[in-house]
C-alpha cells in the first residue's frame, strides 16, 4: 500500500510540472489577448481570464468522458487555438509595420472594448482547458487503482490526483498572468512567439482528434507516446528560445535604455 501512494505522489509531481507547462501558455495567452487593453481594464480582464480558467477546467474535470469520447470537442479547440495563432503569425509577418499595427490596436481597443476581450480570452481558456484535463487524466489513468472507489468516471485516487494537479495549474496561471503582462511590454517580440506556441497547442489537440477511436488517422496511443511527448516540448522549448533572443527584443531594450 505504501509504494501505491509513493506512485500516486510521483505522478502527482509530474503532473504539477506538466500543468505549470500548459499554465504558462494559458497565461501567455490572457496577457497577448488583453494587451490592447488599458491597464484598469487589462488587470480585471486578465482576472475574469483566472476565474473562467479556473470554472472550465473544473467542469471539464466533471464532463471527462464527454471530453474523452467526443472528438468534435476537441477538434473546436483544436481549430480555435491554430486560428487563433496562424491568424496572428501572418498578420505579424505579412501585415502592416509595427507602428500601424499599434494604432490598429487602439482602435480596436476603443471599437471593440472591454467584454468581446472577454469572450476572446474564455475562447481560448476553454481550449486550454480541455487540452489540459486530457494531458491530466491520460497520465493519472497509468496509475494503478486505488481502495477510494470511483468518483468523476475515474478511480477516485486518478480522480484526485488530476483534481490538484488542476488546482496547480490555476494557481501557476494567477501568478504568471500578471508576470507576462510585464514581460511582453519588455519583450514586444514574445507576443508573436506566445500565438507561434498557441498554433503549436492547437496541433497537439488536432493530433489527439486525429488519433481518436472513432477518427483513427494516427494510432490511439500515439498522442501519449514518448517520441509525440518528446518532440512536442523539444518544439515548445525551441519556439520560446527563439522568441526570447528575437532581434526586436534586443532592439526594444536597446530603445528603452
Amino acid at each position: 500500500m505504501e509504494s501505491l501512494w509513493l506512485e500516486y505522489a510521483w505522478a502527482l509531481l509530474i503532473l504539477i510540472g506538466l500543468e505549470g507547462l500548459l499554465s504558462a501558455d494559458n497565461a501567455l495567452v490572457l496577457a497577448v489577448i488583453a494587451k490592447h487593453l488599458p491597464d484598469d481594464q487589462k488587470k480585471k480582464a486578465i482576472n475574469y481570464g483566472i476565474i473562467m480558467a479556473f470554472v472550465f477546467r473544473f467542469a471539464a474535470l466533471f464532463a471527462i468522458s464527454f471530453i474523452a469520447n467526443v472528438w468534435q470537442v476537441q477538434a473546436i479547440g483544436a481549430a480555435y487555438l491554430l486560428y487563433l495563432g496562424i491568424k496572428h503569425i501572418v498578420q505579424a509577418k505579412f501585415g502592416k509595420k509595427p507602428e500601424a499595427h499599434q494604432k490598429e490596436l487602439k482602435q480596436e481597443s476603443s471599437g471593440k472594448g472591454f467584454w468581446p476581450t472577454v469572450g476572446k480570452i474564455a475562447l481560448a481558456d476553454l481550449a486550454f482547458a480541455i487540452d489540459s484535463i486530457l494531458a491530466a487524466v491520460a497520465l493519472a489513468l497509468g496509475l494503478p487503482d486505488s481502495p477510494l472507489g470511483e468518483f468523476g468516471g475515474m478511480d477516485g485516487g486518478q480522480f484526485i490526483v488530476v483534481v490538484l494537479g488542476g488546482i496547480a495549474g490555476l494557481v501557476l496561471i494567477k501568478y504568471a498572468a500578471t508576470w507576462f503582462v510585464k514581460l511582453l511590454g519588455q519583450r514586444p517580440a514574445l507576443e508573436t512567439t506566445a500565438y507561434a506556441i498557441v498554433a503549436w497547442v492547437g496541433v497537439k489537440l488536432a493530433v489527439i482528434t486525429l488519433a481518436h477511436e472513432d477518427i483513427g488517422v494516427l494510432d490511439h496511443h500515439f498522442p501519449h507516446s514518448t517520441g509525440w511527448t518528446t518532440v512536442f516540448y523539444i518544439v515548445l522549448v525551441a519556439i520560446a528560445l527563439l522568441g526570447w533572443f528575437a532581434p526586436s527584443n534586443k532592439q526594444a531594450k536597446a530603445t528603452q535604455s
